[in-house]
């Protein structure tokens, strides 16, 4: 049986995208490399960051669904999204870049042996940066070599997904006896666990919890962590897995720019599994990615339809010269 090979991405949920795509590109320096909508609902908008070639393992994604009210952070939920920088000196200038542009952020603290910073951008959502100095496992990907970010300090991947759960034990019988995880460490209420090469783009860390309300979906909040596999083959092997555990899921899904299938792991905890292809880069050029509505063939014959109902967002970039500040 091939495991999962790490993070794919984090989906959440947005007020705006237009201040989600300002923020993940000028004040985080990541660079958009789909913008397209939700297959499943053609009127919201679905934004893909990453790093400078889109690579699987480095997207964290945002559904901005009209209407939609604000979520309330709790138990049972994907509490929170990691993104990795190259060293300990980086989480330095990330301080002042945050301060200097009044970025909540708790300060550096460390957190199973590595340094990290955890922050939150205008929705609430909840995000850490985790150092790669001491870092032994899956690699990350390429910083975006044309961003507001110097590349010694820029971000270049997914880091560990925060799960915050009421029932502990039963989660962890799924991530290990189901998905393959190995639990690495514990301090206090959280647990660490990895897949695969492990390390700082294959861990799971789990809270538990039981003193919060349940969680509430909104915006401000994550949709679904999507974990690697190979290709289809080994997806196909992972739906015949969770079938002869009787474990519901959604089957073969094609997304176009990958295929996926999902399941519910735990209550209100939505995981996917994703290939790592075919990727961003079959439909634009590698130097205007992200800078047009990018839909995939079975919805473009509506295209005349989806751009009467998404508003308009400027996101070209290649004609901007960003200074690395």
């Amino acid at each position: 049986m091939n495991e999962l090979k790490g993070i794919h991405h984090v989906t959440a949920i947005t007020s705006s995208a237009e201040k989600n795509y300002d923020f993940f590109t000028n004040v985080l320096g990541m660079r958009l490399v789909k913008k397209t909508v939700n297959q499943d609902d053609i009127q919201t908008y679905h934004l893909f960051f990453a790093d400078d070639k889109g690579s699987a393992g480095t997207d964290m994604t945002f559904f901005d669904f009209p209407g939609i009210p604000k979520g309330q952070h709790g138990t049972d939920e994907i509490s929170k999204t990691s993104f990795r920088v190259p060293s300990d000196a980086a989480l330095d200038y990330w301080v002042r870049r945050f301060d200097r542009l009044g970025v909540q952020h708790t300060g550096i603290k460390p957190l199973f042996g590595k340094q990290t910073l955890s922050f939150v951008d205008f929705d609430d959502q909840q995000y850490q940066l985790i150092s790669d100095e001491h870092n032994v496992g899956v690699e990350s990907g390429t910083p975006w070599q044309k961003g507001p970010i110097p590349l010694e300090y820029a971000i270049t991947g997914l880091g560990p997904v925060f799960v915050r759960v009421s029932d502990v034990e039963f989660l962890k019988e799924v991530l290990t006896k189901v998905l393959m995880f190995k639990q690495i460490a514990q301090e206090d209420s959280l647990y660490l666990f990895e897949v695969g090469e492990g390390g700082n783009g294959a861990q799971v860390i789990v809270e538990h919890n039981v003193i919060l309300p349940r969680a509430q979906q909104g915006y401000g909040t994550v949709h679904h962590a999507a974990f690697r596999v190979e290709d289809r083959s080994v997806l196909k092997e992972w739906i015949g897995r969770l079938d002869s555990y009787k474990f519901p899921n959604s089957g073969y899904v094609d997304r176009f720019f990958f295929e996926s299938l999902y399941a519910r792991v735990a209550p209100q905890i939505l995981f996917e599994f994703a290939t790592d292809g075919p990727g961003f880069m079959g439909d634009e050029p590698y130097e205007t990615l992200g800078e047009k509505l990018s839909l995939p063939p079975f919805l473009e014959s509506k295209r005349e339809q989806i751009e009467k109902m998404v508003r308009p967002i400027n996101t070209v970039r290649s004609t901007i010269e960003y200074v690395k500040e």
